[in-house]
């Protein structure tokens, strides 16, 4: 069969291109007979050797040729666009007759139409002028059909994606209509990326079609991540291919050369535990999740132990010499036992520092002194208290119970106490009251030596307690021979109104507007420092140095070897009424009628912070280095802490008495203040909170045992 019957008998097919915008045909149909097809030359078909295809025209059809031929010939086919992935292409080729066919509900006609190999990649591709100049051209400018609604994304997009801007294709327009498209033409085609290759854009293809169908790709990659990645939110798209920034190690087909290994199970344990006592809290209860290996190890109690002193026990304070070693309250530290619970001790003290933040305390009042109470100190066995009903009062820390009483009342009966009215701010959960009146007789007892005055001052530690007393005088108990006087001391004028001692000098200050210094085993007096031109209310002691404070505003530091004042802190505003002093003797805390807590620098005089909230007097300061506190009572009938490190409030409670509040000491969980209404309330912000006892430096019975002793407290209705 030579070549023009070959040509005039093959079916009439074309092959759609991926390379250009194709625009559908529209074939004129006849009845008639059916009759040969005359193939215009140029034409490319099927799969025919090269040396068989001729030269004939694609795009000339002769009307006359249709008659008696299928319907297959009317079919209006989709338009192609470029693609940034050749392979994503395929099966959605394969494809797309079959949808095409179905909608126009010829099947059979369309499963005829394409062949199923896709080798029509360098295939003829009809020019805009032979379609332009040929009267028997069959391409429809204004047809443009629609993809099929449920094809994907990209391929929809692909669509409306050309390379054709103009109103010709992206051959030459001087090129013959029967040429012959050859390889080197192809560079006039725009060719997509194939795996690594990149693509081959036209000479002339100005149009930035290419660009458009790699977005395409690229927003159908992102979308089929959106849908099915979980950890979407965590990626992020990065234009940088040439480094290894945001290279997934975890992704399938990536295998790391990293070597992983648990070092739970290679190292020994006491290293592995070693190694984990670094870490803070919160890591530490994360790695018991790891496995049981690790459990193991990050609750050793090794381990919660350096975490427990780093989170809470004190750093170690260059503390003068010769400094007394007495102890204001408690440490929270535990006993020294081998078997304790650290890492439970170390949720205790969360809870107790939460509660703390949150102003939740239970409030316990100690009622038994005649008349207003002045001065308070204590410790977790024990709570002294003084009264202007010139006794001194020793209640059990731990049952509340009064089981001493120093010195002979005033009066022979107690007066009624006001009630408590309602307070604004944080309420204690809970209230409670000790009935001390009726155990008089018990507790009473007569020492040899007491003072006639009211009791306005006291300090003790393990071996003597040292009293001052508006009788001018001061005297010296001993705890140990069961609270014996020893002697009495008198160096003042007037009402002693402050006193501190350590182990060999005591510091005495008076209304008398002097400081005295003596011996603390002797008794004989060293030095008298005057120069405050007011009544000193406080005074403070470390080493060789000692600060007072006093009415006439000003607090001065002084040298204890010369007797003579080394430096003065001024107060904005008239007096001080107390001041306190830090155990490395660097800040000096000062308080007054100003209503304002000075913070100084102890070397340079220099204001450090001021601490505001009082709306009076401010009466008493105690600093609790330990826990990082300092905690100020006032005549406004408030009580408030302050954290020394940010200088921020942590605690503000007001009306928890009816009168002013004269005294305030804290430790790790409580405050205890003393009033004028002659109450003292302890504000114990770990009442019932359980392991509190595991706390304590002393063994403590548990609370069962306990409810016999403290079922003489009254709880408030």
């Amino acid at each position: 069969m030579d070549e023009q019957n070959l040509a005039t008998h093959l079916p009439l097919r074309r092959r759609p291109s991926i390379f250009s915008r194709v625009k559908s045909r529209s074939i004129k149909m006849s009845s008639g007979p059916e009759k040969p097809v005359a193939r215009p030359a140029g034409q490319c078909v099927g799969r025919l050797p090269e040396e068989e295809q001729k030269d004939v025209s694609d795009d000339v059809l002769d009307p006359a040729s249709n008659v008696g031929r299928t319907p297959q010939s009317s079919i209006k086919r989709k338009p192609r666009a470029s693609f940034s992935g050749f392979s994503h292409a395929v099966p959605d080729f394969r494809t797309i007759p079959k949808r095409m066919a179905s909608q126009r509900k010829s099947p059979a006609v369309a499963n005829d139409f394409y062949h199923n190999d896709l080798d029509f990649i360098h295939q003829t591709v009809p020019s805009a002028h032979e379609k332009s100049t040929d009267e028997h051209s069959v391409w429809d400018e204004g047809s443009h059909p629609h993809p099929h609604p449920k094809a994907p994304g990209w391929l929809r997009r692909c669509v409306s994606t050309t390379f054709r801007h103009r109103r010709r294709t992206f051959d030459s327009p001087s090129r013959p209509a029967t040429a012959k498209w050859t390889h080197n033409d192809t560079c006039c085609i725009p060719t997509p990326a194939i795996r690594a290759s990149p693509p081959t854009l036209p000479e002339n293809g100005t149009s930035g079609a290419a660009a458009r169908a790699a977005a395409a790709a690229q927003n159908e990659m992102l979308d089929y991540l959106r849908k099915y990645k979980k950890d979407w939110k965590d990626r992020k798209v990065r234009g940088d291919a040439e480094s290894g920034v945001g290279i997934d190690t975890r992704s399938a087909g990536m295998e790391s050369t990293m070597a992983r290994r648990d070092p739970a199970c290679k190292l020994p344990k006491e290293l592995f535990t070693h190694i984990l006592s670094y870490l803070d809290a919160p890591s530490l209860i994360s790695s018991e999740l790891v496995s049981r290996q690790w459990y193991s190890s990050a609750s050793d109690p090794l381990v919660w132990k350096q975490i427990f002193h780093s989170d809470f026990r004190p750093q170690t304070q260059t503390t003068p010499e010769n400094s007394s070693d007495f102890q204001v309250g408690g440490r929270g530290l535990g006993n020294a036992q081998p078997d304790q619970d650290w890492k439970r001790m170390w949720k205790v003290r969360k809870a107790l520092h939460q509660r703390w933040t949150d102003s939740h305390a239970a409030a316990i009042y100690l009622e038994g002194h005649y008349d207003s109470v002045y001065c308070v100190q204590f410790d977790e066995d024990k709570i002294l208290t003084g009264s202007r009903d010139r006794t001194i009062r020793i209640w059990d820390a731990r049952t509340y119970r009064c089981t001493r009483t120093l010195g002979v009342p005033a009066k022979s009966h107690p007066v009624p106490l006001p009630p408590l009215t309602g307070n604004s701010g944080p309420r204690p959960f809970t209230r409670l009251f000790s009935q001390q009146f009726k155990m008089e007789a018990k507790s009473m007892v007569k020492p040899p030596l007491y003072h006639v005055g009211s009791i306005l001052c006291l300090q003790y530690d393990d071996d003597t307690m040292i009293t001052g007393s508006s009788d001018c005088t001061c005297i010296l108990w001993d705890i140990k021979a069961d609270w014996k006087p020893i002697r009495r001391v008198r160096y003042h004028k007037a009402g002693v109104l402050d006193i501190c001692f350590d182990k060999k000098h005591v510091v005495s200050c008076s209304k008398d507007t002097t400081v005295c210094l003596w011996d603390r085993q002797t008794g004989e007096q060293i030095h008298r420092l005057s120069g405050h031109r007011g009544p000193v209310n406080a005074v403070q002691l470390r080493g060789n140095l000692a600060v007072s404070a006093s009415g006439d505003g000003v607090a001065k530091l002084w040298n204890l070897v010369s007797g003579s004042c080394v430096k003065e802190f001024p107060s904005k505003d008239r007096g001080m009424a107390c001041v306190e002093f830090s155990l490395d003797s660097l800040t000096i805390f000062a308080g007054g009628n100003d209503q304002v807590i000075y913070q100084f620098d102890a070397s340079t005089g220099e204001l450090l912070r001021e601490f505001r909230g009082h709306s009076d007097l401010v009466r008493s300061l105690h600093l609790d280095s330990a826990n990082g506190r300092v905690v100020s009572g006032s005549y406004d009938t408030s009580v408030r802490a302050y954290d020394i490190r940010t200088g921020n409030s942590i605690v503000e409670l007001t009306g928890w008495t009816t009168s002013w509040i004269l005294s305030a000491k804290l430790d790790y969980r409580r405050i205890i203040a003393t009033s004028q209404d002659g109450r003292a309330v302890v504000i114990d912000f770990g009442y019932q909170l359980p392991g509190m006892e595991l706390l304590e430096q002393h063994s403590r019975p548990e609370m069962s045992s306990l409810s016999d002793e403290v079922a003489h407290l009254e709880v408030d209705s």
